[in-house]
């Protein structure tokens, strides 16, 4: 519920929706009365009399239909002492209203999927359901309901406080968000810009009611909101529907005053830093930049890339390659009003700041004598113009993409910008690179973590009349350690034990910051025989845990778990359960009694049970024309081993649908009765717990609960021998998808394994790999191309996997480049130089994944069930230290081979080669 912008976004996940009260007015006479305002590119808007704008987005691909309402307010709008507003307004949104006792649960059960989000100019709501008329004038009356309705009370508010509050100390907790929210306070002298979309927290906790009613009657009415209809409808019928409910508003008589607030030029470059315990060590430097609609966005978009595309960009080159940093990336506001630009690094523990900031900004204002080339803007714009092709051919995702156009002014700056980046040149950009990024523009931000950091307390201003009362102070935030994750000390630091019953644990404590506990649990139960033709009744059931469990309801156990400040995930397939969660060290004890309550009596209520069907049929038939699940489909289907009945069998969508129709609740309950215990279970915690006390409530939930059934587990066969091409015809799909699965005699002990994880980051495990710079860099075809080692434990049994993105018309370039790619690859080899580069990154990316503690509690977890310490993880990393490009080499030439590939291609073809053979 926060900001939308790049991959920035903090949203409230939601879910489904219930009710009409839309007047099944006539279709006809939408059309009849009201003529489109501008069209685009198959998107019509239409302006109704109360100023509503309405923009319509058909799509019949894909029988789902979704609604974004997006409303012309944000932090920006806010006034002093009000820092939050927007936000929270955001939250009271879900509450209800006269016609609701609650949206969120009415959202809920409907199966609607639904998320708002509040970022600084615009705040939106969006739900996606099965296309249908009933449901589309539901949500459009909904919407109408709430925009004018909602009830706004002190209760609950009370109730969703502590939702908002523990959501700002999870971006108090991140070093990055940290970092982000300071530096933007420290560029912005006058603007709202530089305010955290959160707020104050004095001011979220001191927020009058009175105050954001007004703020609500003021903002939320029809002429400051755009309503997008996108996906599977009918235009005429949609139209009318919206009509007759959000048309029916009437027209405030009140008059928005826009904001007048200009950011003066800056005298000078500005310097912060931030000291916080941990590991995070980060750098970035903020130029002030135009506003999204200028045209001059289009340029730093290119900028963008120029400076941070890996492995071609600029920082990437004077900092990652050099190893001055292990990672950057570009954090960039195209805004209403005039926003920013910046540009961040991550620094590892060995890793000094200063020359990486001597190099970060020698490359960022160093353009005059290095200018813009004609090859860096083309390959830029040829990924971005690739992103946008995906976008704009995807109903759902273009239905939220013009809520940033929106909010910088309309809805066309979104094709608008998309014709200035294709007409851009090199000296447009050379420009623009000229004129924002220089000292005298910039904020310089670093976030150094420290083991103690040296902070001064700044009291609360006392009230007068009980000043002689004495005061206080607020107690200060727990800290935590500077923990070494390190494998011999991961290893020292844990305490394994194992529960009469079989379960085994793993108990990690250290002191983190705020006393924060990941935990990982995973439940192992059943046989081929016992479980025989479960797949689909296994799944189901582990989705219902939450729904329902000892004497609380789903919405209950939802609020349970906000109020303990918690995070918890169960999931489940096969024969196996895994349970997630974090939390703070006192709520870990009604943690663990909700947990084992969800386990072991869940009360499976129907309702929810007809609500996790329908969502999980509307799923299945998403997939059907789906280019990616397709292929997947395609592969596994042809590589699969096992009958149908065997739970490890692959199931087809036909098949899931029929399971999922034939499932009954009685099953559900049979199978969390018969199968579910602990007899074979992992227990990992990672944080700042008591070891002792967590051993006993375990034992005392989790020691004597076993399975009635017998277990063993499911031993992997080798895949299917089914090398060969498939080609997947998928209509009107805009975006293909190259899948495939090479099958390997291998696993995670094999004396090869350390040679094939370097080999498979050479070629396709990140951007600076051989199919990266073939399919992106080179021949500019694919957003996103790869490979990835799939490797098990347990037996040699193993894929390699390679996929691509492309335009279908691509097809045959995608063929070459694969192939040719490989054939390069084992006939000239890997270079020493490749080796050690791939080196260095794949140790970096463990030593990172270590560093962060759900990661680790999930991997101690596996390690239990595998028989293993980190002792395994430092063998084989000192396996990789050591490898030489020959044995890299040899590895590949032996396991690499081309012939056996099992291939998909999905896409629409039919209508490229419809296109080429109308162009000749």
């Amino acid at each position: 519920m926060r900001i939308k912008h790049l991959a920035l976004a903090i949203a409230l996940s939601i879910a489904p929706a219930a009710a009409v009260w839309a007047d099944a007015a006539p279709v006809a006479a939408a059309q009849a009365t009201l003529s489109p305002y501008a069209v685009v590119e198959g998107i019509s808007e239409y302006r109704l009399a109360n100023g509503l704008r309405v923009l319509l987005a058909p799509d019949a691909s894909k029988p789902v239909a979704t609604i974004n309402l997006t409303y012309l307010v944000g932090s920006r709008h806010e006034s002093y002492g009000e820092t939050g507003m927007a936000h929270l307004l955001e939250h009271m949104m879900f509450k209800g209203t006269g016609q609701i006792a609650n949206v969120m649960d009415e959202l809920s059960r409907r199966g609607f999927q639904s998320n708002a989000s509040t970022a600084q100019d615009r705040t939106n709501y969006y739900e996606s359901f099965p296309a249908g008329e009933e449901n589309l004038a539901w949500a459009l009356g909904m919407e109408a309901d709430r925009m004018v309705n909602s009830r706004i009370d002190q209760a609950d508010f009370d109730k969703e406080f502590s939702v908002v509050r523990n959501e700002m100390e999870k971006g108090e907790s991140d070093p990055f968000r940290t970092l982000w929210k300071q530096l933007t306070a420290a560029s912005f002298d006058w603007h709202n810009y530089g305010h955290n979309t959160i707020g104050a927290r004095s001011d979220v906790e001191k927020v009058k009611m009175e105050n954001l009613r007004a703020f609500y009657r003021k903002y939320y009415q029809p002429d400051n909101a755009v309503l997008v209809i996108g996906g599977k409808f009918d235009p005429a019928q949609a139209l009318a529907l919206a009509q007759n409910t959000l048309g029916k508003l009437p027209k405030p008589q009140r008059q928005l005053v826009p904001t007048w607030t200009v950011e003066p030029q800056r005298d000078g470059e500005r310097q912060i830093t931030v000291r916080r315990v941990g590991d995070t060590h980060m750098l970035a430097a903020l130029y002030h930049a135009s506003s999204g609609s200028h045209p001059d966005w289009a340029g730093l978009e290119m900028l963008d890339a120029i400076l941070t595309d890996n492995p071609n960009g600029r920082l990437y080159k004077s900092l990652v390659n050099r190893k001055l940093a292990v990672g950057v990336w570009p954090v960039s506001m195209g805004l209403a009003e005039p926003g920013y630009v910046s540009y961040w690094l991550k620094l590892s523990k060995e890793q000094n700041s200063e020359p990486a900031r001597k190099a970060l900004l020698g490359t960022l204002e160093d353009f005059k004598r290095h200018p813009v080339t004609q090859q860096e803007l083309d390959r830029a714009r040829s990924a971005w113009l690739s992103d946008f092709s995906q976008t704009a051919a995807d109903s759902q995702s273009l239905t939220l993409a013009l809520t940033e156009a929106i909010a910088q002014g309309d809805w066309r700056l979104f094709f608008l910008q998309r014709d200035r980046i294709e007409a851009l040149q090199p000296a447009d950009v050379q420009r623009v690179a000229e004129n924002y990024l220089k000292a005298s523009n910039r904020t310089l931000g670093e976030y150094l973590p420290t083991a103690k950091p040296d902070r001064s307390a700044i009291p609360d201003t006392p009230d007068v009349a009980k000043m002689v009362e004495g005061y206080q102070g607020k107690a200060q935030l727990s800290q935590g350690e500077n923990f070494d994750p390190s494998p011999a000390n991961i290893d020292q630091r844990t305490e394994r034990a194992t529960l009469p019953n079989g379960a085994k644990l793993a108990l990690l404590p250290k002191k983190t910051r705020g006393n924060t506990i990941s935990g990982y649990f995973a439940f192992q139960f059943g046989n081929a025989a016992n479980l025989a033709g479960k797949a689909t009744i296994s799944q189901l059931t582990s989705a219902m845990l939450l729904r329902g469990a000892g004497k609380l309801s789903a919405s209950e156990i939802s609020s349970r778990i906000d109020q303990l400040k918690a995070s918890l995930q169960i999931s489940g397939s096969g024969q196996n359960l895994r349970v997630g969660f974090s939390v703070q060290r006192e709520q870990l004890p009604a943690l663990l009694a909700l947990i084992g309550d969800a386990l072991k009596s869940p009360t499976f209520p129907a309702d929810e049970f007809a609500k996790l069907k329908l969502a999980s049929q509307s799923n299945i038939d998403s997939l059907r024309n789906n280019p990616q699940s397709q292929a997947y489909q395609s592969i596994a289907k042809r590589m699969d081993p096992y009958p149908a009945g065997d739970i490890r069998h692959f199931a087809t969508l036909d098949e899931q649908s029929a399971a999922l129709k034939a499932a009954t609740l009685e099953q559900l309950k049979a199978f969390q009765r018969e199968f579910y215990g602990a007899g074979h279970a992992q227990f990992a915690l990672v944080g700042d717990f008591d070891a002792a006390a967590v051993k006993r409530q375990l034992g005392e939930l989790f020691g004597d609960w076993n399975s009635r059934q017998a277990y063993s587990r499911l031993e992997e066969k080798q895949r299917a021998d089914q090398a060969g091409s498939e080609q997947l015809q998928l209509a009107d799909q805009a975006n293909a998808v190259y899948f495939a699965a090479l099958p390997l005699a291998l696993q995670d002990d094999s004396p090869d394994y350390p040679a094939l994880l370097v080999a498979n980051r050479i070629l396709g495990g990140e951007t600076k790999s051989r199919l990266f710079q073939r399919l992106r860099q080179q021949d500019g075809l694919s957003y996103h191309a790869g490979s990835d080692l799939m490797v098990d434990s347990f037996a040699p049994v193993s894929q390699w996997i390679l996929s691509a993105i492309y335009a279908p018309q691509n097809l045959a370039k995608i063929k070459t480049g694969v192939s040719e790619e490989l054939a390069r690859l084992l006939k000239d080899g890997v270079t020493a130089e490749e080796v050690a580069d791939a080196k260095h990154s794949l140790q970096q990316a463990r030593q990172l994944a270590r560093a962060q503690d759900d990661t680790l509690s999930s991997a101690l977890a596996g390690q239990l069930e595998r028989g293993r310490t980190m002792a395994f993880s430092a063998g084989l990393e000192r396996q990789i230290e050591a490898l030489t490009t020959e044995q890299v080499n040899a590895a590949l030439r032996r396991y690499l081979q081309p012939s056996q590939l099992v291939e998909a291609y999905a896409g629409d073809f039919a209508a490229t080669a419809k296109t080429a053979k109308s162009g000749s």
